[in-house]
């Protein structure tokens, strides 16, 4: 009898000792989100969570819930090199940005934009063809398939050649090939260097599995950079362009710009590999009329700069503002700064996939495009094969380009680059394409029935962490 009341007893103290323990952790979680100031859709996105499944939500919490982390093993913060000494102010967009302490906008001598696959990666062949003494590969997918054997083999080439290669890849966007490394084995046996960002089963302390380097950079020789949207994989690369291949936008950089991305991959490679790289000019004719800021965004930077700035700009913008992105998924700020460009006057136009590769996006991506609709915004569904391009432009003055998508994850958990681009030219060709990509989409998004409409006004929970 003694013993069964005692089991009862142990039993008790267990269980309240469990719940006890359970609402500190809560409690400790809550303090945590406060003292870092997070949003009040994040706190209670997560203490929800918390609530519903308390055994998967809180040790996801200490997995992903920060983002700018402040210990031993973060990544060093990036602070890029002025280029210019004129002191030539672009336009408001430019002016912020310095005062942001961004670097100033440099002066290249080449821009070219490439609006599909087979483009991009006949270019970026050609690319690794004409190096003479280096190559630089950051992207955040790497398959391992038709296309990207093609490139394998141009890479262990020119590794035979005695030409640096240098590719990082992020291990969780590119988690086949992170798995199965006997397939980089060719290239790293003729002298080319593979490294994977935040590798997911080493460096525990290190690895934050909720900040991934999304971006995309290739950089030859120093003295050219090919950048922008797309990864290594057959979606977006080939020899011939096809329904099946998804519409990016990439560009080709020549001239000072090509330092700046440099020093972005150079810190990221150092944070992977703690090898130090040194930028060599070898071109002295880099200098042109095409003005370019380059700037980089997440965990590595101190402040959330690029988002702040595509407040600015929205908020300054006159004319118009086109998006286009594969994902829509901003906060309450931009749609607020959205809806009110609208009633100025300003034409604001959304451009996106009818269907993206992600379920989950579609549902929780449809209640802020209804919300801009219901306020007059027009939304555009592009009819075509995925669209992946990601470009705002800003009145006929700027035009961003680059990985960044229109969503929390890019503007506030990723490791993401964005170029500014001040040229006429450049503009007008963005402009000129956007017209293309309305031409092939549905205008507006379908009616719904009233019960979708909650379901899709709940999804908005997870928005956060999306």
């Amino acid at each position: 009898m003694n013993e069964q009341i005692n089991s009862n007893l142990t039993d008790i103290f267990f269980y309240y000792s469990l719940v006890i323990f359970g609402a500190l952790l809560t409690l400790l979680v809550l303090i945590h989100m406060l003292y870092h100031r997070r949003t009040p859709n994040s706190i209670i996105a997560w203490l929800l969570s918390i609530v519903l499944v308390p055994y998967i939500s809180m040790p996801l919490y200490f997995i992903i819930g920060s983002r700018k982390r402040k210990n031993r093993y973060k990544k060093s913060n990036l602070i890029l090199k002025n280029q210019t000494t004129d002191n030539n102010i672009q336009n408001g967009i430019d002016r912020v940005l310095r005062n942001y302490g961004i670097a100033d906008a440099s002066k290249n001598r080449e821009f070219k934009l490439f609006f599909d696959a087979a483009q991009t990666y006949n270019e970026l062949l050609n690319c690794i063809d004409g190096a003479k003494k280096s190559i630089y590969i950051s992207v955040y997918v790497f398959e391992y398939d038709k296309v990207t054997k093609e490139i394998l083999n141009a890479l262990v080439k020119k590794a035979q050649e005695g030409i640096e290669i240098k590719i990082l890849i992020d291990s969780l966007g590119s988690i086949n090939i992170y798995l199965l490394q006997y397939r980089l084995k060719g290239l790293r046996d003729a002298g080319g260097r593979v490294e994977f960002f935040m590798p997911l089963f080493e460096m525990p302390f290190r690895n934050y599995i909720n900040l991934r380097n999304h971006r995309k950079i290739y950089i030859f020789d120093d003295e050219k950079v090919l950048s922008g949207g797309a990864n290594l994989s057959h979606e977006y690369l080939g020899e011939a362009y096809g329904k099946k291949k998804w519409e990016d936008i990439m560009f080709l950089i020549e001239g000072c710009s090509v330092e700046q991305f440099f020093e972005i991959f150079a810190s990221d490679w150092f944070y992977a590999s703690g090898e130090k790289l040194e930028f060599k000019r070898y071109n002295k004719e880099i200098e042109g009329n095409i003005f370019l800021q380059v700037i980089p965004s997440g965990p590595d930077m101190d402040k959330d700069t690029l988002y702040e700035v595509l407040l600015s700009a929205i908020y300054g913008a006159k004319e118009k503002i086109y998006i286009i992105t594969p994902y829509f998924i901003p906060n309450n700020a931009l749609i607020q700064a959205l809806i009110i460009a609208h009633h100025k006057g300003v034409d604001v136009k959304l451009i996106t996939p009818r269907e993206t590769n992600h379920i989950i996006v579609n549902l929780v991506r449809s209640s802020y495009m209804r919300e801009l609709e219901e306020a007059g915004i027009k939304i555009y569904l592009y009819d075509g094969s995925m669209l992946h391009a990601k470009a705002i432009l800003f009145d006929n003055s700027c035009v961003v380009l680059g990985s960044v998508n229109f969503d929390n994850r890019s503007l506030f958990l990723n490791y993401e680059v964005a170029t500014f681009v001040y040229s006429a030219k450049v503009i007008k060709e963005i402009d000129k394409w956007t017209k293309v990509l309305i031409s092939n989409s549905s205008f507006g998004t379908k009616r719904v029935s009233g019960m979708k409409r909650v379901f899709e006004n709940m999804m908005r929970i997870l928005a956060p962490q999306l």
